[in-house]
């Protein structure tokens, strides 16, 4: 017969474990029941805009090229006395470059030479004329007769004719050599780059030494920028997008240069010349914006925003909230799943709204409920919404947590791992 010690000793014993049991047992429970991902409802300013990547160009380029071949052998000065060169301040006139000029400079005294030859030419063309004219009158007054034969009158006539047409000749070649040397002396002018506007060198494309070729194509010396203080952002918009483009549209960018800063603008223009890359249309669109203290350089990358809608004290929910709903249960489909969800509810779900999408929040008892929402536009993460029932800061399910097993549906990974339902896929809120 056991001793009644023993027997309490084991009734004690087989009493913990029942507790043991239950408290695990409520444990684990417990540790199924899921943890929602929340966030607040705000209400502040929306705004909707549409991106885009450009580029910061000057507002006007010149690109200065040389009209003649030959080999580079100076470089001007610039304002500040300094040889031109990368950021050099140049007025109009002021000397860039020259070129080699012997040759040019040959050409002209060639030209000048041939000149003076027709000039002489020209004289004595006229000398002659004066002599074949007097020739010419007394064979007149004489006449043909027997002191001057019918020959020597048409010859007299005829050497009178050839002398005029002569000093036609000569003055017409004169004319041509004038033009000859102008032409001459121009091209010696080319020789000598000038600047043809006030402005800053962006780019110099030669070196002392180097030659330039003049053929078809003026080659390029120097690229430079009239205005800096004026710069403009060219931007390829899709074509998706650019029927809510328009002139005078404000617009703000960001360059990676200065971050955190932003810059305004507005649209000036929109080019036609569309371009077509991998059967995507874009259409280029110019930006003015004011570099009056120059810190925008050109051919900066810009991230732009062109501001479509400005709305003010509206209430936001995130889109993560909206493209949320309750999973399926394991042998629900997703028909049964939403309407479990409106069951969860208070009643049924009202009539849809126009633009209408979704939001859950957790009732009492931590149970997801569904709140019907008339939703607006929307910024990419947040959508501008409106029901009776919401509330600024009210807090709106985006995610499900489920503690990670190691095992089931969620497997491996991470200890909590977002659910998202398999409903409402996309956003219900207006893009």
């Amino acid at each position: 017969m056991k001793h009644p010690a023993k027997k309490s000793l084991a009734a004690l014993i087989a009493l913990l474990l029942l507790g043991s049991l239950a408290v695990w047992q409520l444990t684990r429970n417990k540790e199924k029941d899921a943890a929602y991902r929340t966030a607040e409802l705000k209400r502040g300013d929306l705004q909707v805009t549409i991106s885009a990547t450009g580029t910061v160009e000057p507002e006007e380029v010149i690109d200065v090229g040389a009209q003649v071949a030959g080999r580079i052998v100076s470089f001007g000065k610039d304002a500040k006395g300094k040889t031109v060169d990368y950021g050099s301040v140049v007025e109009a006139g002021t000397v860039l470059a020259r070129i080699d000029d012997s040759l040019y400079a040959a050409d002209v005294a060639q030209a000048e030479a041939q000149l003076l030859s027709n000039k002489a030419g020209l004289q004595k063309a006229k000398a002659d004329l004066g002599r074949t004219e007097q020739d010419w009158k007394r064979a007149k007054q004489l006449g043909p007769s027997e002191a001057l034969s019918q020959s020597n009158y048409d010859a007299y006539e005829s050497a009178h004719k050839t002398a005029l047409a002569q000093v036609a000749v000569n003055e017409a070649s004169i004319r041509q050599a004038e033009a000859t040397l102008k032409r001459a002396q121009r091209n010696l002018g080319y020789c000598t780059i000038t600047s043809p506007v006030k402005g800053i060198i962006i780019d110099r494309r030669v070196n002392t030494g180097q030659t330039v070729v003049a053929s078809l194509n003026a080659p390029s010396l120097f690229l430079l920028a009239k205005d800096l203080t004026r710069i403009q952002v060219w931007v390829a918009v899709n074509e998706a997008d650019i029927g809510k483009i328009h002139p005078g549209q404000p617009v703000t960018f960001t360059v990676d240069a200065f971050p955190g800063e932003t810059f305004r603008g507005e649209v000036g223009k929109i080019r036609l010349n569309a371009a077509m890359t991998q059967n995507v249309v874009t259409y280029t669109v110019e930006i003015a914006t004011d570099n009056s203290d120059g810190r925008l350089l050109p051919y900066l990358t810009a991230n732009v925003q062109f501001q479509l809608l400005q709305l003010g004290n509206v209430l936001q929910a995130p889109n993560a909230a909206l493209r949320w709903s309750p999973p399926a249960k394991e042998g629900e489909s997703e028909q049964d799943a939403k309407k479990s969800g409106m069951e969860r509810g208070k009643g049924p779900a009202p009539a849809k709204a126009k633009a209408g999408g979704a939001l859950w929040v957790l009732d009492e008892k931590q149970k997801p409920r569904k709140i019907e929402v008339t939703t607006g536009p929307s910024d990419g993460i947040n959508t501008a919404v409106e029901s009776a029932e919401l509330r600024e800061g009210m807090q709106v399910i985006t995610g499900m947590l489920l503690p990670d097993s190691g095992k089931g549906k969620n497997g491996g990974g991470s200890p909590f791992t977002p659910q998202f339902g398999a409903g409402n896929k996309k956003n219900s809120g207006a893009r």
